[in-house]
């Protein structure tokens, strides 16, 4: 198997997965924290990089029926979430917060 590329999203506030530390998307790209998932409380995100993708399945949510795909970490396959209506939601208790740096310095 050949190497995975991941990509930094940069930002000063970074979003990671928990299990092995892999840069996910950073607080700029945060649109809501009132999502629900699997784990308790979930955040709605814009962009997100370093991610795999499920095959498209309908699955019955607090709104109703969706279609969605899981999303896992590209490195560790951890899955993180899901992708609803074109943007990524993550579950909070799957990834981490951390500093990360001014992309100006």
């Amino acid at each position: 198997m050949g190497r995975v590329f991941l990509r930094h999203p940069g930002g000063l506030r970074i979003y990671s997965c928990a299990h092995c530390d892999t840069p996910l998307t950073n607080r700029g790209e945060l649109v809501s924290t009132r999502f629900t998932g699997a784990t308790g409380r979930a955040f709605l995100f814009n962009k997100v990089v370093n991610l795999n993708f499920s095959e498209l399945e309908y699955r019955i949510m607090l709104t109703g029926r969706h279609i969605v795909r899981d999303v896992s970490c590209k490195s560790c396959g951890t899955r993180l979430g899901w992708i609803y209506e074109g943007r990524v939601i993550l579950e909070r208790a799957l990834i981490t917060e951390s500093e990360g740096f001014d992309e100006g310095e």
